[in-house]
């Protein structure tokens, strides 16, 4: 049961009092839907502009990330190129080692040999060629002129030594030695090339 109204007793007569009726049904109804229309467009922009926001904040991580990635690149060409650069100056030195080492030895070629190696010596005074035992035996079996040659008056001595690779020969002279191995010139070579 519901209490009894509570009677107000006022001194003085009301002014301008207007007795409120309740909104009719329609009218209510409308402005609840308008009031849930607005919020969900209060809703919607709100969710917009945070998605707007992230969006932003994405695009500025992903440069940044981007950056980042071909500042990395950039630094590691130069270091893969020095690296390639020494990878492919090794496996020609060696594809060139592989391939004169597997050269047939010929009386001429141990000529040339000789003949250049003495082409830069000093060419006065007393001068020995080592050879291979097998490089000397090549030449004097087939009578090679250098043999008998003479520098300064002096004839070219010739002595054997197993030291000396195949295809190679040191030239001493009263002034020092000139090597004129493969292996010498194979890692001249190489570090005429790696500089």
């Amino acid at each position: 049961m519901r209490p009894p109204p509570r009677q107000i007793k006022f001194s003085a007569p009301l002014k301008g009092v207007q007795l409120s009726l309740p909104a009719p049904p329609e009218e209510l109804e409308a402005a609840i839907v308008q009031r849930e229309r607005d919020a969900y467009e209060r809703g919607r922009q709100e969710a917009e502009r945070s998605l707007r926001e992230q969006l932003i904040q994405q695009r500025s991580d992903m440069q940044v990330l981007q950056m980042g990635v071909l500042t990395a690149l950039r630094n590691a060409i130069p270091e893969v190129a020095r690296t390639t650069e020494d990878a492919l100056i090794i496996l020609a030195m060696e594809a060139a080692r592989r391939l004169v080492g597997g050269l047939e030895i010929t009386p001429g070629m141990v000529e040339a040999v000789v003949r250049e190696a003495l082409s830069q010596a000093e060419q006065t005074g007393r001068i020995t060629v080592v050879l291979h035992p097998d490089d000397l035996a090549l030449i004097q079996d087939v009578q090679s002129p250098l043999t008998h040659e003479q520098i300064g008056g002096e004839a070219i001595r010739f002595q054997p030594s197993p030291t000396v690779g195949r295809g190679g020969c040191i030239v001493q002279t009263d002034f020092g030695s000139l090597d004129a191995r493969r292996e010498t010139k194979f890692e001249l070579l190489k570090q005429a090339v790696q500089t």
